[in-house]
């Protein structure tokens, strides 16, 4: 009921793509499972009371021995790092997990032992399709700046918005967005419909999305000129907070293999 602030976490130093390499461990000690283990670059860490952490109960398993747990913030053991320095979205916290001998009751399991890459599947699936709303709203932000800074800056004795250059590149942004809109509603609409296999249309929103964002505010920040690469004007901070979307929830690297992958498995059926 967005009661409580919430983070997910999966990320580790040595397993960021390769999610099935992470290292923290769930040990089973009667009733309880003992955490230990470190969380990197978690979107709300030190802010959430709810931490969704996968941990591996089975290492010899590889992902199938890897569980998820939920464990709130202020569990004995459970601490965070600094607060990152990043290159955008500095508004969100993120910080690191830290577990040391973090002792969590076992009704904490969510689901069964061998099941944390299944959750963590399919919290993506859930969640792509929000990065991608997030990349459209931070393209048509720059849009719209730009739109405006075009109408009013005048060069050459006219406004620049009257180059055909400048218009080009303003119809380009326009319909590059309004395509990416349409796909993340298309997605929202499987997701709320409660449609079973998502994670083409999941990886192909937040894949498009994204690379659009990050076109489309770079474009802003070249219509602006000079002045689009000062802090006193909005249009970069824009492109700062593009650059993650294509980079968190799965790189958009990664993105191209899953969809690749569904359109060969598609394939195979047929």
């Amino acid at each position: 009921k967005g009661k409580k602030l919430a983070a997910f976490a999966i990320t580790e130093p040595e397993a960021g793509s390769d999610a099935s390499s992470i290292k923290t461990t769930a040990r089973k000690d009667g009733d309880h499972y003992i955490i230990n283990g470190m969380k990197q670059w978690i979107t709300n860490g030190g802010d959430a009371e709810t931490y969704v952490v996968i941990a591996m109960t089975n290492k010899r398993k590889g992902a199938r021995g890897a569980s998820a747990f939920i464990i709130e913030k202020g569990t004995p053991g459970f601490e965070f790092g600094k607060k990152e320095k990043k290159l955008g979205i500095r508004a969100s916290s993120t910080r690191e997990l830290i577990f040391t001998d973090c002792k969590v009751p076992k009704e904490n399991l969510l689901g069964r032992e061998g099941m944390g890459f299944i959750v963590a599947m399919k919290t993506f699936d859930s969640s792509r399709p929000g990065v991608a709303a997030q990349a459209v709203g931070i393209a048509q932000g720059a849009l719209d700046h730009a739109v405006k800074y075009a109408h009013e800056r005048k060069q050459f004795g006219q406004s620049i918005s009257s180059f055909q250059g400048i218009q080009f590149m303003l119809a380009d942004m326009a319909t590059e967005i309004e395509a990416a809109r349409a796909l993340v509603y298309a997605t929202a609409r499987m997701v709320d419909s409660g449609a079973k296999n998502i994670s083409k249309p999941s990886a192909m929103s937040k894949l498009f999305a994204s690379d659009v964002a990050m076109k489309v505010t770079t474009d802003a920040v070249q219509i602006y000129g000079g002045y689009g690469y000062m802090r006193e004007y909005p249009v970069e901070k824009y492109m700062r907070d593009a650059k993650i979307t294509q980079i968190y929830e799965g790189t958009n690297q990664v993105q191209r293999n899953v969809i690749a992958l569904a359109l060969i498995k598609d394939a195979i059926r047929k």
